[in-house]
């Protein structure tokens, strides 16, 4: 893929998917209209959703592997701390000029912040995530947005 996607933090959704109510059948639902953008755009991503503290689908497809469950991990880490889009707590540290990784008060092993992982609310509360792994990181959070437009039109 050439033409990676450019996000500002201005272009981040800090709230994409907030809803009434969020079962694991939602979460199961949701992760069918990942697979279906992973598969559209022939992608190699896992993709992992956690519904309080659950991780209630998971699916590794292409060439990913044990090695995206770091990552999996580390990006819903990001939104279980911060609240928001893993790439809008990128950007807008870059575009303050504070770099994440230069955060001491992070664990980077365990906290990534990188693109591909979405809060999942419900009444403005988190209670999960959605995140992808295995391509760059903008084109993670692409398709875990796109995931979430297609499950919010189907709702």
């Amino acid at each position: 893929m050439t033409d990676l996607p450019v996000f500002t933090a201005a272009d981040i959704d800090p709230a994409p998917l907030d809803v009434s109510a969020f079962t694991n059948d939602d979460a199961v639902r949701l992760g069918e209209c990942a697979l279906e953008v992973i598969r559209e755009r022939g992608l190699n991503l896992a993709v992992r959703i956690v519904l309080r503290d659950d991780v209630v689908f998971l699916a590794k497809l292409g060439e990913t592997g044990p090695g995206n469950d770091p990552w999996l991990a580390g990006k819903a880490a990001v939104v279980a701390r911060f609240g928001e889009p893993s790439l809008l707590v990128r950007r807008r540290h870059e575009e303050a000029g504070t770099p994440f990784e230069d955060r001491a008060d992070i664990d980077h092993e365990a906290v990534k912040a990188h693109g591909g992982s979405l809060p999942i609310r419900v009444a403005g509360e988190l209670v999960g995530s959605i995140t992808t792994s295995g391509e760059p990181d903008v084109v993670d959070h692409d398709v875990a947005s796109e995931a979430v437009r297609r499950f919010l039109s189907r709702s």
